[in-house]
């Protein structure tokens, strides 16, 4: 959920004159958050731009980081991928792609529409 968030982006107004590191922010003024941007944050994450499963911690805002905007459909989620993992693990453990990904195109939504896979 770090590497590649399902959301892209996050827009709200601002409902009270306030300040966000350092940066002056009035009300009503549009305040956007970049998720890619924000999981890769080298004051938060060692080496923000490796790939790692096995990071830990791993303060991912892939799920809306806590707050008012958290996921009530984490645990969903987390269930269902895995699941999808393990059943693609034990099922076809020769599964790699054959062809270059179809992604969709978005502005909110980051996903993928067609993935050519092959077994082995």
């Amino acid at each position: 959920m770090r590497w590649t968030s399902p959301v892209n982006l996050f827009r709200r107004t601002a409902t009270c004159a306030t300040e966000v590191a350092g940066r002056r922010i009035a009300e009503g003024d549009k305040v956007v958050l970049f998720y890619s941007s924000a999981n890769r944050d080298a004051d938060v994450f060692a080496d923000p731009a490796a790939f790692d499963i096995g990071r830990d911690p791993n303060p991912h805002l892939g799920f809306g980081g806590g707050g008012p905007h958290f996921c009530l459909g984490r645990r969903l989620a987390l269930l269902q991928l895995r699941t999808l993992f393990g059943q693609l693990a034990d099922r076809a453990p020769g599964i790699a792609p054959d062809g270059p990904a179809r992604r969709l195109r978005s502005s909110f939504t980051n996903g993928i529409e067609r993935l050519p896979v092959r077994f082995g």
